[in-house]
């Protein structure tokens, strides 16, 4: 499933994925196929092992694989949308 994500995931998707507070939703930035560093986080992307660049709905960057990833983001009641 991750192989199929990461050639659906695209530029201004929006997306939700799991956080240390629960459940963060925004959209992705781009795809990143090369080591790169997020604040103090060393993000190892390669063509490979590809990660995104995710923003959060309040603005904060994140880097993540396309497996933690899910397309649609959610609602603010935390059901997806459709």
């Amino acid at each position: 499933m991750e192989a199929r994500m990461t050639k659906t995931l695209k530029p201004g998707d929006k997306v939700s994925w799991q956080s240390h507070g629960g459940t963060a939703t925004g959209k992705v930035v781009k795809k990143i196929t090369s080591p790169i560093r997020i604040k103090d986080h060393k993000v190892a992307a390669s063509k490979d092992n590809p990660e995104f660049i995710v923003e959060t709905d309040e603005g904060k960057k994140a880097a993540h694989k396309a497996g933690a990833l899910r397309k649609g983001g959610m609602t603010n009641l935390g059901r997806p949308r459709h």
